[in-house]
């Protein structure tokens, strides 16, 4: 039965949906010898599948592995970066099954990053239409004025056009003059989003710390630990990605 290459390569944990129509782009996936065009099919059962000149050996059965990751500050979540000095891959190296992150998180952020080789769960989380939240404490220079709260909360213009979405935004701590603590929560993920966010109202992002996707937040990990996730905490983020509902966290 022929299925899409994305599909397949996500389903066996190799990468996400996203990663995979880049590399077909970029004609890094062959099929039979054969470069793979964007939306080519494949028979998992008969074809040899080949990405970067190397052979995908494909399961007929992969256990679905679903973890949480404290991401310190300093690695970055492209796991295929050459350039990078540190991944998240190597903070869980004692892991045997390659996993991939769920969204992204900037190399000098930190906090809650999903780590899985389920590829339609990726997709599930991460989709716009999904639309669940993902919550943000931010520090941040010089104390925001009533102005910028209402810009940031109303929905930012960005320099390459792009509007986000209405935040919630909620001044948590500072010291009403050259620094402040905010909440913010949203539903998009785009790339670099808060920080852009905020440059684009004048304020200079410090910290950045991601504290819950959905219903799941860090709770006691530390910087650099991880769990896997427990089957009803799986099952939560479904229903909330699958508009069940953003409210409830798991403490």
């Amino acid at each position: 039965m022929e299925e899409r290459i994305q599909k397949v390569l996500s389903a066996q944990g190799f990468c996400s949906r996203r990663e995979a129509d880049r590399l077909l782009e970029e004609g890094k996936i062959a099929v039979n010898g054969r470069r793979a065009e964007p939306g080519a099919k494949i028979d998992p059962a008969k074809d040899v599948l080949h990405v970067n000149g190397k052979r995908v050996y494909l399961q007929k059965k992969v256990n679905k592995l679903y973890y949480i990751l404290y991401k310190p500050r300093g690695y970055v979540t492209t796991l295929r970066d050459s350039h990078a000095d540190k991944t998240v891959a190597e903070l869980m190296s004692d892991i045997d099954t390659r996993l991939y992150p769920v969204g992204r998180l900037d190399k000098d952020s930190e906090g809650l990053l999903l780590m899985t080789n389920d590829g339609d769960f990726t997709n599930l989380i991460t989709h716009p239409s999904g639309k669940i939240t993902k919550n943000y404490r931010v520090s941040v220079e010089p104390y925001p004025s009533e102005e910028q709260l209402i810009e940031l909360s109303s929905g930012v213009k960005l320099d390459d056009g792009f509007t986000a979405q209405p935040a919630r935004i909620r001044v948590t701590g500072g010291d009403g003059s050259a620094r402040g603590t905010l909440e913010i929560i949203i539903t998009e993920g785009h790339n670099r989003e808060i920080r852009r966010m905020c440059e684009a109202v004048g304020l200079q992002v410090t910290r950045l710390k991601r504290t819950a996707v959905g219903p799941l937040s860090l709770g006691n990990l530390k910087a650099g630990e991880y769990r896997q996730l427990k089957p009803s905490e799986i099952a939560g983020l479904r229903r909330n990605a699958s508009g069940g509902g953003n409210s409830k966290k798991n403490k």
